[in-house]
Order: C-alpha cells, then structure tokens, then sequence
C-alpha cells in the first residue's frame, strides 16, 4: 500500500509544524518565544461560552443539518448584510469545520485537472496545496514590498489564461496584513468583468482585525456585477478567537453552496452542533468588543514594526490588519553567524534565530516569497518587546 498521487502533491502544513516544535521546546524547559502561530491570545468572549454551555443542557448534541443549523444559517445571512451589505438566502450559505475546509470544499468541488488558480505571493500557506490536491494548478504572481504586498491589475490580466477558474483574494492578508481598499478591489474587478470564467474566492477571515480606521470592503459589495462569480468566505476564528471551535462560514451562488455541500455530506458532514451554538451567539451578540480588541492589535502591531525597523538588516512595512509582520530580510542573507555560519537564505535565518534568540518566526519560503518571514504579534506587549529585543540583539551580532 502505498500513499494516494493526490496525497503526495500535497505537504505538510510549516506553520503547524513550527508551532509543534515551539511546543516541544516549551515542554522541554525551554525559555522560547513562539511568534509562529496565528492564533488569538484572547479568549473566547464568556457569552459565546455560556451559549455553547445552554446548547448542551439543552441536548443540542445531535446530528444536524449538513452544512449548518437554521439559527447558524440565519445569523450569517444577518452577519453579511450587516457589515458587507450583502444579501444571500439561507440557501446561498454554509457552515464549514473552519475556513480551511471552506477553502478544502470550494476547490475540490469545482477544479478538475489543469485548471488554474491565480494566487498572489505571499500566500497563506494551505491555499496552494489545497488547490493541487483538488487537481489544479496554482498559478503564483508575485506581489513584493515595493507594492505593499498587493496584486496589481495589470499583473491578473498578465496571469488569466483560457484555463484559470478562480482568484484567490485575501485581504487583509496572512501573511503580511496588507488589505485591499474599495478602490484597489475595482480596479481588480474590472480586470475580471472581462474574463467571465474566473471566480473569486475572497478570504475575508481577518475583517475585524483593522488599523488606523482603515474601512473593509469585499469583492461582491464593491463589485456587484461579480456577486454570482464570487464566494465570500469568513469564519469566528480570529475576530471572536474561536480557532479551536473550527467554525468557517462563506456565502455564494446556490449552485456552488450545494455543490460544497455534498462534498461535505460524505465527507465531514456537519461541524459540532455546540460550536454552532457558539458561532450563532456570536454572531448575533454585541460586536463592540472587536473595535477594542483591534485596537489592542494596533498598539502591539506600532510596537513590533518599530522595533524590527531599528533591527539590522530589516525592513518591515506596516499592515493594515491581521496580526502579522512580514519584514523584508534581504539585509542579512549571506552574511555569517557567530558560529561561522552563512545565512543562505530565509529559512536559515528564522533557524538561526531560534537557536540563538529563542524566538520562533516562520521562513518567508512557506509563504512563496523571499527572503523574509512572518512573524504574528497576537501575543502580549511584554513578550513582543523581548522577542523583539532578542531579534536585534541576534541581528546584530552576524557579520
């Protein structure tokens, strides 16, 4: 027996697998800072908890509906009409086991083999592995510091070929926080209005997670024309820190939702019926307390930025959301470790800062652009300033 063809176009996933060794260290006695994981260091808010505690007294611990209950349904219809004037059906909606199954379902219920997906660089790590198990071909453009990590419109018509089926749009973006503007996203979609076979999966996962009053619009909401050729993807994970709860939830055209729902009905089927309890609550319950956590973000988001723009041999852009930095490294490729060592590329250096500094980051090759790496400040003031101040002390003893 040996391991599918569809498996072995796939890896690992690398920031799972840095996450895992930062555990291990820890467990180890380690005196390690992890900066690898993208997750909350919030807790869930106690009225999601307490709603998730009421759904199991009251039984709410069977089977349920395949891609969602009635009540979750409804509340992501109400979520996108909120805040992205959006209107879908109760029909026009899914709940998934997280965004990445969100990504999983959408990809292998349309690709068939050769057809192509459009993906800028950096990209979160999962969507082109996602896209080649599905059969398809990731098509990767480059988008650097020089354009605020941003795809530009002449760079997608430049990549549609007669072959390309989707767009994968995430803003504000893992790995780099850079978003797209209303303006920035009509200028893509005009791109688009004229290749009528390419859709958008946009990725709007970190909506909430926004900085100096930047405002947040999607491709379907600034785009209208786009509506039916666009799947507006969202989850509870990072605004309401529910990464556990895995709980993703898109809205699109009712030929793809039923589509991803009978890929899920033999697959998954439904996500835990208690942590669609939660997600119901927290969608519908107060959303003041996002602006506070954003603004907790922010202040670390201000401190990290500085203090890597005074490390040697970095230059770091600041995001507009999300909770990463993605510094441009190219200053300290080639040079030597104290050891003798050189830093050949960006994954020596994220190792090379483990060893010496303790800090855990993730090589920008994960991402599909080098050299640089992501480092998430989802973690508290204290130990962002002395993971910091271990990096620019590692920094500045290679020659």
């Amino acid at each position: 027996m040996q391991p599918s063809a569809a498996l072995n176009r796939i890896s690992p996933s690398p920031t799972l697998a840095i996450t895992s060794k930062v555990g291990a260290l820890k467990r180890a006695g380690v005196d390690v800072i992890g900066l690898s994981a993208g997750e909350p260091d919030f807790d869930t808010p106690d009225f999601v908890k307490e709603a998730a505690i009421e759904a199991i007294r009251q039984g709410q611990t069977k089977y349920t509906d395949v891609d969602g209950t009635p009540a979750l349904k409804a509340a992501i219809v109400a979520k996108f009409k909120r805040d992205n004037g959006l209107d879908y059906g109760l029909h026009q909606v899914t709940a998934n086991v997280g965004g990445k199954h969100t990504l999983f379902n959408a990809m292998v219920a349309t690709l068939d083999a050769g057809d192509e997906v459009i993906i800028p660089a950096p990209y979160w790590v999962s969507y082109p592995d996602v896209v080649l198990f599905a059969g398809g071909s990731p098509v990767f453009v480059a988008a650097g510091p020089n354009q605020n990590y941003k795809l530009t419109p002449d760079q997608l018509e430049a990549a549609i070929t007669p072959r390309t089926k989707w767009l994968i749009l995430n803003s504000p973006s893992n790995p780099t926080g850079a978003a797209y503007s209303a303006a920035e996203l009509r200028a893509i979609g005009d791109v688009l209005l004229r290749h009528p076979q390419v859709w958008v999966f946009a990725d709007d996962m970190y909506e909430h997670v926004l900085y100096d009053g930047f405002e947040f619009a999607t491709m379907a909401q600034v785009v209208p024309a786009l509506y039916e050729r666009t799947l507006t993807v969202n989850g509870c994970s990072k605004a309401y820190a529910m990464t556990g709860w895995r709980i993703g939830f898109a809205g699109g055209p009712d030929w793809l939702i039923k589509a991803m729902g009978k890929l899920q009905s033999q697959s998954t089927s439904n996500p835990c019926s208690i942590a669609q309890a939660a997600a119901t609550a927290a969608l519908n319950g107060d959303q003041a307390f996002l602006k506070d956590r954003a603004a907790s973000f922010q202040a670390r988001r201000d401190l990290v930025v500085g203090m890597l723009n005074s490390t040697a041999g970095m230059r770091c852009p600041k995001p507009e959301g999300a909770f990463y930095v993605y510094p441009d490294c190219s200053g300290l490729i080639g040079r030597r470790t104290p050891q003798g060592n050189v830093i050949e590329d960006d994954s020596a250096l994220v190792a090379y800062l483990l060893d010496e500094a303790r800090v855990a980051a993730v090589p920008g090759i994960a991402f599909g652009l080098s050299p640089a790496m992501r480092i998430s400040y989802a973690t508290s003031e204290n130990l962002l300033r002395e993971a910091c101040a271990r990096i620019q002390e590692a920094c500045a003893a290679v020659a």
